[in-house]
C-alpha cells in the first residue's frame, strides 16, 4: 500500500469514526453543557431542580410552535430554540417525570386545532399564516395550565416561567390568599366588580376576603394581603403578627396619603390624611413609613388642568409613574414587568431589619424627590401648589421593598387580651423564614391610575406588579429562590461614545436653532400675523414689509438652512464613523481567524524547514 493510500484511508476511517461516535452519544450526552455566560444564564437554578426532583407524578409539556411562521423571525427562531433547549434540560433532571412534545400547528391541521382548543394564541404575521408559540402543560388527572404564548421579552423569567407551572400542575389546588382592605373597591371575591386588579387576582388565586370585623385568619389561607388597613385593631393586629410568623408569607400595602380611601374613608386625626402604616408590627421588623407623601418631579404623570379658559396637559409630582430602571432588575416580582408602575401620593419607607433579617429595595424614586404635607397630598392639590410646596432631598427614596428572613413577634408579652386566640401556642419568633412584600402605596390599586377609561386597556403595570408579587409568595420556598437573571447586554463602547458625542453636538445646535426660530416668530408677529411651516415663512412680505425687513428674513431663512445642513452633516459623520467600525469588526470576523490560522501554516511550515535544513 503506498503512502497516498494510507493516508486516504485513515482519514477516512477517522471521519467514520467521528460521525458514529457523535450518532452514538449525542443522545446520552444531550443535556450536557458548559456554561461559560456570565450569571450562568443556562444552567438550572437549585430551586428548579429542587422541584423537578420532588414531582410527585408525571407532568406533560407540550411545546407548541410554527416552524414555518417563526423561520421569518430571527428573534423568534432563536428563542425558540432556547426554549427546547430549557424543556430538554427539564425532561434530563425530571427523568420519567417530566415527558415533553413539540407540535407544529400548519394551518388547517389536527395541531392547529389541537393548539387552539387549548388556548394557546395565534399571533398574525406578515405573511399567510399565523405564529403560535406556546406551552400546554397537564398532569395525571387532567388539570391543564397554558402559556398561551411565550414572549421573547419575557426570555429572563423563563425558567420561573417553566417551573412555576410544573409546580402548579404537581399541586393543582390554586394558593388562597387573605385579604384585609379599608378600600371599598378592592373588597370581595372577584367575581362580581371592584377594582380590575381584584379581579385580575381572582383568576390566579381562589380568595377568602377578611371582613373588617375578622376575628380569626383562617388556617387554609396561603399568603396575606394588606391592601390599605387602616382600622386593625389590636386584637387583628395580633392575628396578623401569629400568621407572618408561622407562615412567613405577606403582601402589605400601606399609604401615608391615600387618595382612594380620603373620599369617605377614616382620616388619621395626627395627620388628617387617610393613612395607613405598620404600626406596632413595622416597629418590631424595623420598617418604618414616612409620615408626608412623596413627590417626584422627574417621574411626574399627566394631568389636565384648566387655567383661563384653556385645558392644558401638565405634571403632577404626586403622581409618580416608575419606569423600568428605578425598579430590582434582579427580583422576580420586578424584573418582568415591561412597562412602567403608576403610583399616586406614596409615602417612603426605612428599614432597619433585625439580627437574622434582611430588607431589598424593589422600586426606588429618582435623585430629588420631596416630601409633601400628606393631609394635603391627599386632596385637591394642583401641581402648581405641589411646585410651590417642593424641597428636593438629596438621594431617592426607597418605595417598595422585600423583607426577609427571621422575624420576632410585635407582642413579647403573648396576647393583648386573654380571649384572644389563633388555636396554637403563641409564637414569638419566626416558625419560617418569612417573606414581606411592602409598597408604600395603596393609590396604585385604583383603576383611575393605570387604566384607559376609553378602551378599559391597562396603560401600566400596576395589576401585574401585585400578581407577580402575590404568585412569588405562594409559590413554596424552592420557587422563592429563582431569582430572575436578566442577561447583561455587552455594550459597544466606542460606538456608544460616537452616539452620544453626535447627539450632544446635535442638540447644541437644535436648541440655537430654535432659539433663532423662536426670536424670528416674535418679531414676525410683530409685524404681521404670518404663519410658519416646516421651519420656513410664507406669505406675501413684499407687500408688508419694508426692504429692511425683507433683508432680515432673507438672512434668518440662509441661516436656518445652514444650520440644518450643519446638522446634516453631523448625522453624515457619524453614520460615516458607525460605517467604518462597522466594516471593521466584520472583516475582522470574517477574514481574521482564516489569517491567523494561515500565519500559524506558514510559521509551522517556516519552523520545520529551517530544522530540516539545520
Amino acid at each position: 500500500m503506498t503512502g497516498r493510500a494510507h493516508v486516504w484511508i485513515t482519514s477516512g476511517l477517522a471521519l467514520l469514526v467521528f460521525v458514529m461516535a457523535n450518532a452514538l452519544l449525542q443522545p446520552a450526552l444531550a443535556g450536557w453543557r458548559i456554561d461559560f455566560t456570565e450569571g450562568r444564564l443556562y444552567t438550572l437554578n437549585g430551586g428548579t431542580r429542587a422541584t423537578l426532583g420532588s414531582l410527585a407524578e408525571p407532568v406533560e409539556l407540550t411545546f407548541v410552535y410554527s416552524r414555518r411562521a417563526g423561520q421569518e423571525y430571527p428573534v423568534v427562531r432563536a428563542y425558540a430554540e432556547r426554549v427546547r433547549e430549557l424543556l430538554a434540560s427539564f425532561r434530563s433532571v425530571g427523568g420519567g417525570n417530566i415527558r415533553i412534545e413539540e407540535i407544529n400547528p400548519a394551518p388547517f391541521s389536527e395541531a392547529e386545532d389541537e393548539a387552539l382548543a387549548h388556548g394557546i394564541t395565534g399571533i398574525r404575521t406578515d405573511g399567510r399564516d399565523p405564529l403560535y408559540f406556546g406551552l400546554i402543560g397537564r398532569n395525571t388527572v387532567d388539570d391543564e395550565l397554558v402559556i398561551p404564548f411565550l414572549a421573547p421579552e419575557r426570555e429572563s423569567t423563563l425558567e420561573y416561567d417553566l417551573a412555576r407551572l410544573i409546580a402548579r400542575l404537581d399541586k393543582p389546588e390554586p394558593p388562597v390568599v387573605g385579604i384585609v382592605t379599608d378600600l371599598a373597591n378592592f373588597r370581595g371575591d372577584g367575581q362580581e366588580g371592584g377594582y380590575h386588579a381584584l379581579t385580575e387576582i381572582a383568576r390566579t388565586f381562589d380568595i377568602e376576603p377578611l371582613g373588617v370585623s375578622f376575628t380569626s385568619i383562617p388556617d387554609r389561607i396561603d399568603v396575606l394581603m394588606l391592601a390599605h388597613a387602616a382600622t386593625l385593631t389590636e386584637a387583628q393586629t395580633y392575628l396578623v403578627d401569629q400568621f407572618v410568623l408561622a407562615k412567613g408569607r405577606a403582601l402589605i400595602l400601606v399609604d401615608p396619603a391615600s387618595k382612594a380611601a380620603a373620599i369617605g374613608g377614616v382620616l388619621d386625626p395626627a395627620s388628617g390624611a387617610a393613612r395607613s402604616d405598620l404600626g406596632v408590627i413595622g416597629q418590631a421588623w424595623g420598617l418604618e413609613l414616612s409620615r408626608y407623601a412623596v413627590a417626584d418631579a422627574a417621574l411626574a404623570l399627566p394631568v389636565n388642568v384648566e387655567a383661563g379658559g384653556r385645558v392644558t396637559e401638565v405634571g403632577q409630582p404626586l403622581f409618580l409613574g416608575i419606569p423600568g430602571r428605578l425598579m430590582a432588575g434582579d427580583d422576580i416580582v420586578t424584573a418582568p414587568l415591561t412597562r412602567q408602575v403608576n403610583l399616586g401620593a406614596p409615602g417612603a419607607l426605612e428599614a432597619f431589619p433585625p439580627a437574622g433579617a434582611t430588607f431589598r429595595p424593589l422600586i426606588r424614586t429618582d435623585e430629588a424627590p420631596a416630601y409633601i404635607d400628606s393631609a394635603r397630598a391627599s386632596g385637591e392639590m394642583d401641581p402648581q401648589e405641589v411646585i410651590a410646596a417642593y424641597a428636593a432631598e438629596d438621594g431617592s427614596l426607597v418605595l417598595a421593598g422585600r423583607l426577609s428572613g427571621t422575624l420576632p413577634t410585635a407582642f413579647p408579652g403573648g396576647p393583648p387580651s386573654p380571649d384572644i386566640g389563633t388555636g396554637g401556642p403563641h409564637l414569638s419568633a419566626s416558625l419560617v423564614p418569612a417573606e414581606i412584600i411592602v409598597i408604600a402605596d395603596a393609590d396604585l390599586l385604583d383603576d383611575g391610575f393605570y387604566i384607559d377609561p376609553r378602551s378599559s386597556t391597562a396603560v401600566a403595570d400596576n395589576a401585574i406588579l401585585i400578581q407577580n408579587a402575590l404568585d412569588n409568595l405562594s409559590g413554596g420556598d424552592r420557587l422563592l429562590a429563582l431569582r430572575s437573571r436578566t442577561p447583561n447586554p455587552r455594550r459597544m463602547t466606542r460606538v456608544d461614545r460616537l452616539r452620544e458625542a453626535a447627539e450632544a453636538r446635535f442638540f447644541d445646535e437644535q436648541v440655537r436653532l430654535e432659539g433663532r426660530l423662536n426670536a424670528a416668530q416674535g418679531r414676525l408677529e410683530e409685524l404681521q400675523a404670518i404663519g410658519a411651516a416646516g421651519g420656513f415663512f410664507s406669505g406675501d412680505l413684499d407687500a408688508d414689509l419694508t426692504g429692511d425687513e425683507r433683508a432680515e428674513l432673507a438672512e434668518l431663512r440662509q441661516s436656518v438652512v445652514e444650520t440644518r445642513s450643519r446638522l446634516r452633516a453631523i448625522e453624515r459623520d457619524f453614520r460615516r464613523d458607525i460605517d467604518r467600525l462597522e466594516a471593521g469588526l466584520q472583516a475582522i470576523n470574517v477574514w481574521g481567524g482564516s489569517l491567523l490560522v494561515l500565519l500559524a501554516g506558514l510559521f509551522a511550515w517556516w519552523r520545520r524547514r529551517r530544522g530540516t535544513a539545520s
